[in-house]
């Protein structure tokens, strides 16, 4: 399990298996190094998009995120009323130790209510053993349905980048808004004229259902590309 960091119940974050942003510093450092050479600059033509523009933007990841925060939700509702449950078993687990140290009682009625609370025991061991196992469970459907929904919304918006780049005869699209492994800036300078980004935000939003692109949508949906969703 990775970092997005979801907190269900008692459990700690999760987070995505990819480390994005030195996925994209790598490939635009390759890209440029093939690309910049001296033969090859005369005949480039290069664009720039900025990805975190175009990944929050997007209608399909804002319906993305308040999918994966309802079921963020279900999970933290489920989880709260099984330790709700325990928090009440462990309740009477007590009472039945009381009960077993009654010296008002006889022998045999105390030796009876001691192997109650030991069965009771048993059963709050069992309880906590599924809800841990619960706990860690749902951090794993959380990152895969998160990844899946980062990948397929990744695709669509590299599709459309495409289309926007082969209509215009770029030869290279980069992403502008990228950073370094120092977290420093991997595009020190863009004149801006070949920016594709806003083509590209109206060729994915060209289909998006009424009001979905004004509904405010908590955390950042940027948040599910870089792995540092918080809820």
């Amino acid at each position: 399990m990775q970092s997005v960091q979801f907190s269900v119940g008692g459990t700690g974050g999760i987070c995505f298996p990819i480390p994005m942003k030195f996925l994209r510093t790598t490939v635009l450092t390759v890209a440029l190094l093939v690309f910049l050479s001296v033969p090859a600059l005369a005949q480039t033509k290069i664009g720039t998009v900025d990805l975190r523009k175009l990944f929050d933007g997007y209608w399909k990841t804002k319906q993305a995120q308040v999918a994966l925060n309802d079921r963020k939700s279900q999970l933290d509702k489920d989880d709260r009323g099984m330790r709700d449950d325990l928090k009440k078993g462990s309740d009477e687990y007590q009472k039945l130790l009381e009960d077993a140290n009654d010296q008002a009682i006889s022998a045999d009625e105390r030796d009876r209510r001691k192997a109650a609370a030991a069965d009771k025991l048993k059963a709050l061991q069992d309880n906590k053993n599924a809800i841990d196992t619960f706990e860690r469970q749902a951090q794993v459907t959380l990152s895969e349905q998160g990844q899946r929904m980062r990948e397929n919304i990744l695709s669509e918006i590299k599709a459309a980048v495409a289309t926007q780049a082969r209509a215009g005869s770029y030869s290279l699209v980069i992403d502008a808004a990228a950073e370094t492994a120092n977290a420093t800036t991997a595009v020190v300078f863009s004149n801006g004229q070949n920016d594709l980004t806003d083509a590209v935000l109206k060729q994915l939003n060209a289909g998006a259902p009424i009001n979905t692109l004004s509904t405010p949508v908590s955390p950042s949906p940027s948040s599910l590309l870089y792995g540092t969703n918080q809820p």
